[in-house]
């Protein structure tokens, strides 16, 4: 079916492009990456936590404290799930996790 409303389409600016361009090379190079480490560190609090749980089976206090590295790992999980997940959906509110424009080299007139 064909649109009775037909929408404007602005052209992006070289402002625009290198701005665009500067977020996806912080996303890309800092953000998404430091996220990522975080994550696995948080996974390893949990298999930690696992290992004392397990390990101190007979000992009430020693499992209680590898239960809080369990929680505190699954928390650490759940909080850069979300900042990932946060980042992706902002990221894909602005265009900006969408390759449109190329990255190349920007050269000012």
């Amino acid at each position: 079916m064909f649109s009775l409303i037909h929408t404007a389409h602005a052209q992006a600016t070289d402002a625009q492009i290198a701005a665009q361009c500067f977020v996806n090379r912080i996303n890309e190079a800092i953000l998404f990456p430091l996220i990522t480490l975080l994550m696995a560190l948080a996974f390893l609090y949990f298999l930690y936590g696992a290992f004392e749980y397990v390990k101190n089976a007979n000992n009430e206090s020693a499992r209680e404290v590898g239960r809080q590295h369990l929680l505190y790992g699954v928390i650490g999980m759940l909080v850069m799930l979300s900042a990932m997940a946060l980042l992706s959906i902002a990221a894909g509110t602005f265009g900006i996790g969408i390759p449109s424009v190329s990255c190349g080299a920007v050269v000012a007139p």
